[in-house]
């Protein structure tokens, strides 16, 4: 039996990794098991290259779990170690295996076995959850003898003959006590899945019951669950993958019911290696910002959800897997480093959903207007966010109108002498205005959602003159009449009006409206109301400065309607029922009425029934 002292630069190691190291303990299992498969692929490649006699093909890593003595076991039928291997690669922390063997085997043709990771620190995570760690190896080499090394956490360990009698590597954990959820089936279960449910070598998980604990060697006489995919969809060519596995595929990985509205497989070998498949998933209305999840692997291991470095923040709408063996990865590969390399993924995952996007446009239009509901926010919250993305997709960016038809910012200024764009935020409580502009054969888009606020100002800042306006906001030239003008008429109108409500700072307007049968209609400033609305939208602590933006409300008396017409000519009570009347009616039009406003409302109405008999 050889004794040592483990080889580190700082005598804090096992403290370090407990405690910074690893994001999160789980991750324990992820290292251990991918460098099984690890193990596993390099014998897969020393054997294509002749380098290694394998005879039996069934390349596997297994994980056994035995609670009743809170031990969990990982072991492969990989390439294995020897006792100076060992004493290298895991005493002396600052070589890596994997880093050796790419060296060594770097100019070779085959380059499919890729490392996944180092069994160097990653194995050390291991101690973030047992007391005690064991590892018994027998290397492929002929004549080689087993070797079994033994830590207790301790700065010290032991290296002595193993046990192994076939070829592989046994790593035997003895859980902590502040760690034996670990232990339990289903959070070891779903832990492996997490990580594991990609990854090119076949994994079974063991479970030792406990009434079979009388049985010896009683691991063996369990029934062995597969825990992964080893062939997942996304290293498939796009050619051999069908829409019905694409939908499949989605429904398992993301636990969503409903069939993904298209998706984007990813394949590229040049200048990066990146595969991977984007969903565009239905989104659900009635969740003001959905949540979408991106999960990043690195050759099949799963690294982490929503890396924002690698993934534009604005795709995190979306749903899908991305694999990328070139990341550059800090030791837990939970992290990315920021630098250009991580930047030009993330500008080419862009610039490939923009594609899609274009190409579904030109050749699917009807499917292309189909997504839209769905798709917008998406696409709007991407132009805000990346103005290389604006520039690829503002051609295709399209708006509902009231007639629920789909057409394009330059298709809806088509013909017209100005830029401005009317739209509508809420049907129902601008019934009135879309009623008004439809008899005049004018149109207005619909932009209902909170985003749309702060879009059409994004839009207005990069496109010279469009100016949006709610169609509440305005009177747009179509809907005015065209008798000219009489300033003195006007003004005693307007006086009449104020002085009856007795409103002197209201806002009014004498203008003649092409529909006769309305006597008045409100508008309600853009600027002010948007600013309130975006301000409003930030939540609670913006808004105070919502407040500050006061809405300007402006009453435009219709001079074409009789009733207008009339108000000179009535007495002083009827002067004064008739105004609050038509102020209310207008003022309803564009928000609902205070309690007390109803109430008058209300009683007013009845007033006016009275008198009709």
């Amino acid at each position: 039996m050889a004794k040592g002292t483990i080889s580190v630069h700082s005598e804090n190691l096992f403290p370090i990794i407990k405690k910074w190291l690893y994001s999160d303990k789980d991750i324990f299992l992820r290292e251990l098991v991918s460098n099984g498969c690890d193990a596993v692929t390099k014998l897969k490649k020393l054997a294509g290259l002749g380098e290694a006699q394998v005879t039996d093909a069934d390349y596997k890593v297994e994980i056994i779990c035995d609670a009743e003595n809170k031990k969990l076991i990982i072991r492969d039928n990989g390439i294995g170690m020897t006792a100076d291997e060992i004493d290298k690669y895991i005493t002396q922390i600052a070589f890596s295996g994997a880093a050796d063997f790419l060296e060594k085997y770097k100019d070779e043709e085959n380059k499919d076995g890729q490392i996944i990771g180092h069994f160097g620190l990653g194995f050390y995570s291991s101690f973030m959850v047992s007391s005690r760690v064991e590892i018994d190896s027998l290397s492929y080499q002929n004549g080689a003898k087993a070797a079994k090394w033994t830590c207790d956490g301790s700065m010290e360990y032991d290296l002595s003959d193993g046990e192994r009698t076939e070829r592989g590597t046994t790593i035997t954990l003895s859980i902590a006590e502040d760690s034996e959820e670990f232990l339990n089936e289903y959070t070891l279960r779903s832990t492996l899945r997490k990580y594991c449910s990609f990854l090119p070598i076949p994994v079974y998980l063991t479970v030792i019951k406990k009434e079979d604990d009388a049985k010896e060697d009683n691991a063996e006489e369990q029934t062995p669950e597969a825990i992964n995919d080893t062939n997942p969809l996304w290293i498939k060519n796009p050619k051999d993958c069908t829409d019905e596995e694409y939908k499949d595929f989605y429904k398992k990985v993301f636990r969503d019911f409903n069939d993904p509205l298209f998706w984007i497989h990813l394949n590229v070998d040049y200048p990066f290696n990146l595969k991977g498949i984007l969903y565009f998933p239905k989104i659900n209305h009635d969740v003001a910002m959905n949540e979408g999840e991106i999960k990043l692997y690195n050759n099949q291991v799963f690294v982490a959800d929503n890396v924002k470095e690698v993934i534009p923040e604005f795709l995190m709408l979306l749903k899908g897997v991305i694999d990328c063996p070139d990341l550059p990865l800090n030791v837990s590969r939970s992290f990315l480093q920021n630098d250009g390399y991580v930047k030009k993924i993330a500008a080419h995952i862009t610039k490939k959903v923009a594609d899609k996007l274009n190409e579904i446009y030109k050749k699917e239009p009807e499917n292309y207007h189909t997504y839209w509901d769905d798709i917008n926010i998406f696409i709007k919250y991407g132009c805000m966010r990346d103005e290389k993305f604006y520039e690829k997709v503002k051609d295709i960016i399209v708006y509902k109108d009231v007639d629920g038809k789909y057409i394009t910012l330059s298709e809806y200024l088509n013909g017209k002498d100005g830029k401005d764009v009317f739209y509508v935020s809420d049907e129902q409580q601008q019934a009135q205005y879309i009623r008004l502009f439809k008899e005049q054969n004018l149109n207005a888009v619909l932009l209902p959602a909170i985003m749309d606020t702060h879009f059409i100002s994004f839009v207005e800042s990069k496109e010279d003159g469009v100016k949006f306006k709610r169609i509440d906001s305005a009177l747009s030239d179509g809907l005015q009449g065209g008798d000219k003008s009489n300033a003195d008429e006007d003004k005693k109108l307007i006086d009449i009006f104020k002085t009856a409500l007795g409103k002197d700072n209201l806002k009014v307007e004498a203008q003649s409206l092409k529909n006769a049968d309305i006597p008045s209609v409100a508008l309600l400033g853009e600027e002010s109301r948007r600013m309130k609305e975006i301000y409003r939208a930030y939540g609670q602590q913006m808004a105070g400065m919502a407040d500050m933006f006061q809405e300007e409300y402006t009453i435009v008396l219709n001079k074409s309607n009789s009733l207008v017409q009339k108000l000179d000519s009535l007495n002083g009570d009827d002067k004064k029922l008739v105004c609050e009347q038509i102020y209310d009616l207008a003022m309803i039009s564009l928000k609902p009425l205070g309690s007390e406003e109803m109430a008058e409302f209300i009683s007013r109405n009845t007033k006016l029934l009275n008198r009709l008999f």
